[in-house]
């Protein structure tokens, strides 16, 4: 679930692959109509498609002319990201 809170959105509960075509719709919504930092820190449950989300974000924030940045990222993400040799491509966090 994604949720706009003054300057960040915050994503809450899963973040796998059954929860991955509508976060990154509400995620391209709310960097199209406000912020693209997200955080993190309500984040329950993740799977490798949790990268796949964030990367889709990415490409969002850039088409809009802004820079992704990630929260509180959940250190299963990061250690998802350097299994898969992806890390370095992480939005700062």
């Amino acid at each position: 679930m994604i949720r706009i809170a003054g300057d960040s959105v915050e994503v809450s509960g899963s973040m796998t692959m059954s929860d991955a075509a509508a976060l990154l719709a509400e995620g391209e919504a709310a960097i199209a109509s406000s912020s693209a930092t997200f955080d993190l820190a309500a984040v329950t449950d993740l799977d490798s498609s949790s990268l796949a989300v964030v990367f889709g974000w990415m490409r969002a924030a850039q088409a809009g002319g802004k820079s992704l940045r990630l929260l509180n990222p959940p250190p299963n993400l990061l250690s998802l990201a350097a299994v898969y040799d992806v890390a370095d491509l992480l939005p700062p966090h």
